[in-house]
């Protein structure tokens, strides 16, 4: 598990340095190569491989993007904490690290929003249920973007895989919701206007929650408990019709992820619990992957079937690096997914 913890935050801070061409301080020879040796010299796919393949990297290469890591995040704790204003005049609070529950992982960052009533933007990251963590949203235009609407963010970690099941993630994800509308007094936020977004496998878990009303149960919450659910490009909401079709690329991360017992496989399908109750309403966001878009219509036609509000849209991209894209760039103005989100959220919000 540390290994994977490892490798998901070196990921994390090469995106935070930037490309590798665009530094000012160079990586050294030997770990440059590497990379580019695993990735390649194209600037547009090498964000998304260094992601998805950070643990091939060498143990000093590794390492070298570690302290870099570090120190940034020391940088960027001492910006937050000097506060300002951005552009818009509306003033930036520090993230506060939380945890809500005695595990490790179970910890998110969450930054305030406007006012003492916000509406709380939840997000779960990807990364294959086994990697992955909550800093995937710092620094991104996602967080700007909802800070300036005046929406509190959280960012959750939740237990991974192999060390924890997905049931005991999809319980993370609901024992994250009861905490924050436990503390909703604390943390300033409106606990009826909360929304759940996640990508990949988050995009799994969030739908999850969202449809089978064992999970915010367990957290002794109720489906009309959320305000609605953004599940951004998942493709495992009917995990049984995955395996086969992930069997060469991704067939081990699957099986590691749900094993092989059809009966068990179901029990974590998001589209096999979409008959009421559910969360109140959904918005589907997928790009151009066969399996992705198979999977969303399914589940946005299950979830029509039972009567609950649901929308679905493709967003232009293609293949991995359309996947990455989709949560990468969800903010920026002119990045089309970003207006459906933000119709969503206020028309749910009331703002």
């Amino acid at each position: 598990m540390r290994a994977g913890l490892i490798a998901g935050t070196l990921a994390i801070s090469l995106i935070a340095i930037g490309t590798l061409q665009a530094q000012q301080q160079r990586l050294p020879v030997e770990c440059r190569k590497d990379v580019i040796q695993l990735c390649g010299n194209d600037r547009s796919n090498m964000r998304s491989c260094i992601r998805e393949r950070v643990s091939e990297l060498s143990e000093s290469c590794r390492t070298e993007l570690k302290q870099r890591m570090e120190t940034q995040r020391e940088t960027g704790v001492m910006a937050q904490r000097r506060g300002g204003e951005d552009e818009a005049g509306v003033r930036r609070s520090g993230v506060q690290e939380l945890s809500y529950g005695s595990a490790p992982l179970q910890n998110a960052n969450f930054w305030a929003g406007r006012g003492n009533n916000a509406p709380l933007v939840l997000f779960v990251h990807g990364g294959g249920w086994k990697r992955g963590d909550k800093s995937m949203v710092s620094g991104s235009a996602k967080l700007t973007h909802w800070q300036d609407a005046g929406y509190a963010v959280a960012s959750i970690n939740y237990r991974l895989v192999p060390d924890a099941t997905v049931e005991q993630q999809a319980s993370d994800v609901a024992t994250s919701v009861a905490y924050f509308r436990t503390n909703a007094v604390k943390f300033g936020i409106d606990p009826k206007r909360i929304i759940l977004i996640g990508h990949s496998a988050g995009a799994h878990l969030v739908a999850l929650v969202g449809t089978d009303p064992q999970w915010l149960a367990g957290a002794g919450l109720a489906q009309s408990d959320l305000q609605g659910v953004i599940p951004l490009d998942g493709a495992a909401y009917d995990v049984a019709a995955q395996m086969g079709e992930n069997a060469r690329i991704l067939g081990d991360t699957y099986e590691q992820a749900f094993g092989t017992d059809p009966v068990r496989q179901a029990a974590l399908s998001p589209t096999r619990h979409a008959e009421a109750p559910n969360a109140p309403a959904f918005l589907i966001l997928h790009v151009d992957r066969e399996d992705g878009t198979r999977q969303s219509e399914a589940l946005a036609a299950a979830l029509q079937a039972a009567g609950t509000d649901v929308q679905i849209a493709r967003i232009p991209g293609r293949g991995l690096k359309g996947h990455m894209e989709i949560n990468r760039k969800l903010g920026e103005a002119d990045y089309p997914a970003t207006p459906l989100v933000d119709k969503f959220l206020r028309d749910r919000f009331g703002r």
